[in-house]
């Protein structure tokens, strides 16, 4: 263990039974809402929700007893984003989760006065959402993501494992960030002589006509922008026999290719410190935005025997985890 995380284990093994203690005698009900753009129901969606709800009870915030957590979903229809946020936050919350770009977004406009916590949101400053990342300066703090180097290193890794793939699909949603980050990766693509096709699928309802489009456009393979799980299409990829990368890791137990992205459970880790320390009086403004720190790789072996594919070992080898 290094000596970092030494500290931070033993600050958390001494931090918890006081904060648990403050937590109970104060006889204070916290309300906290939380909005997501995509799913609750799938188990790729819930595990991270799940680190960040056991987190919170480390720190002496336990659901049924001093906190309450009131969580909205879009299932995937960004039209109804908006809507849900005002609903949050007519029920007053202390302190307002939002994950992804979308939900930041709209929580954002809807309030300058209760505190919001961002979910690995990619360039919030870009979004308006903080004036920067170490001084938020205004009611939002929180994650967000390395989307820059993410988004390079995943155009990267697509172009190392098909060399031959010529004409990449961009799969991208009604999410505010993938116009700027749909940029990042036609740099980094034209650096490697592969050019990037754009493919917009707002809903999920759209995701048919936009492989269709991939195909009469003869794409070789695809690079699916980091967004709200949408687990149909990992199979529509198979279907088209379109190699894939996914920038989160989320789709790995779908049959997903290729994941890389920052690891969502540490973000969600991260999301209850960020919780906890407002509940417990810090403004947003004074807590800089954390970028993550682990980001992770998985290899699907048994997705590429499908498709007939051979991952290259220069790929392999940088593998966080290979499923056989």
């Amino acid at each position: 263990m290094r000596r970092r995380e030494l500290i931070v284990v033993l600050g958390v093994a001494v931090a918890w039974p006081f904060a648990a203690c403050a937590q109970q005698s104060s006889g204070k009900l916290w309300r906290v809402a939380a909005l997501y753009p995509g799913s609750w129901d799938t188990p790729s969606d819930q595990a991270p929700f799940d680190a960040f709800r056991d987190e919170l009870q480390k720190l002496g915030l336990i659901e049924g007893k001093n906190i309450v957590i009131d969580r909205r979903a879009a299932y995937g229809h960004s039209e109804r984003i908006a809507s849900l946020a005002e609903e949050l936050l007519a029920l007053q919350p202390d302190v307002f989760v939002a994950i992804s770009p979308a939900a930041a977004v709209a929580a954002h406009r809807a309030t300058s006065t209760v505190p919001i916590v961002m979910w690995g949101v990619g360039e919030p400053m870009a979004l308006g959402l903080v004036d920067t990342l170490a001084h938020p300066g205004g009611n939002v703090t929180g994650t967000s993501t390395m989307s820059d180097e993410s988004c390079a290193k995943s155009v990267e890794i697509l172009h190392a494992a098909f060399p031959a793939a010529k004409r990449i699909a961009v799969l991208m949603s009604s999410n505010p960030s993938h116009p700027r980050l749909f940029d990042l990766v036609k740099t980094t693509a034209g650096m490697l002589s592969v050019r990037v096709i754009p493919v917009k699928a707002e809903t999920p309802n759209d995701l048919k006509h936009a492989f269709a489009e991939m195909q009469e456009k003869g794409c070789d393979a695809l690079l699916v922008m980091i967004d709200v799980v949408r687990p149909a299409i990992p199979s529509l990829a198979a279907e088209s026999r379109l190699p894939a990368l996914y920038q989160q890791g989320a789709f790995a137990g779908s049959g997903a290719l290729l994941c890389y992205g920052a690891s969502q459970k540490q973000i969600g880790r991260r999301t209850a410190y960020f919780v906890d320390r407002l509940l417990k009086g810090a403004r947003p403004a004074d807590l800089p935005v954390e970028q993550p720190v682990v980001f992770e790789l998985t290899v699907n072996l048994k997705t590429a025997a499908a498709l007939g594919l051979r991952i290259p070992d220069v790929v392999l080898a940088q593998a966080d985890q290979v499923i056989e």
